[in-house]
């Protein structure tokens, strides 16, 4: 019988992911979560084999969440099951370690299929994302443009950006109008959103 957590802030969906495994005879259900921060808990009381885990959970996203979870019960396997099935995401999912990343359009029985795999140490990545992040674009960014960006949508103000990277505040200020008429962007905020979107900042 192989144990799994569920880890999916939208109930209905949860709901139905727990009674669809329920009809597969080795697979059961051994916790839920709707927040990253109950996964930790919740797999030490039920010790699954698999975490199934949304990547956007409320609170800590389904990426810390999972790292909390190999830190403390290495033995269980992550399966990210997600409808932000990006290579941005898959790269991260990969860092993390997990062995699966699949979209949420699959069918019941590939989850199925996709748990078996997990827990067997095979890992189940979608072929379609995992040809979108072959082609992965880096985007228009210097890698200078990019520390900036994230520094600054961070609350970091010019001048202590600039004194950290040991430039002048207007050289901050320069590399920010560039970032955001590369990527087209209204403002600083709007630039930081858009290349977090398309993965050009981690």
């Amino acid at each position: 019988m192989i144990r799994v957590l569920l880890a999916e802030d939208l109930v209905i969906l949860r709901q139905a992911l727990r009674k669809t495994l329920a009809l597969t005879p080795d697979i059961r259900v051994v916790a839920e979560c709707h927040q990253g921060e109950e996964v930790r808990t919740a797999a030490e009381e039920a010790d699954p084999d698999v975490a199934v885990i949304d990547v956007q959970l409320p609170g800590i996203s389904g990426f810390d969440a999972a790292e909390e979870l190999t830190a403390t019960l290495p033995r269980c396997r992550t399966l990210f099951m997600t409808s932000y099935a990006t290579p941005a995401n898959l790269r991260r999912a990969l860092r993390i370690g997990a062995l699966g990343f699949i979209g949420k359009d699959v069918s019941p029985d590939y989850l199925a299929e996709a748990i078996r795999s997990v827990k067997s140490g095979v890992k189940v990545y979608d072929p379609g994302i995992v040809a979108d992040a072959m082609t992965y674009d880096p985007g228009p960014l210097t890698a200078r443009e990019t520390q900036i960006l994230e520094m600054s949508a961070k609350g970091e103000p010019a001048k202590s950006v600039a004194r950290a990277l040991s430039l002048a505040e207007g050289t901050v200020h320069n590399y920010l109008r560039s970032c955001i008429v590369k990527i087209g962007a209204r403002n600083r905020t709007d630039a930081y959103r858009i290349a977090k979107e398309n993965g050009w900042i981690h």
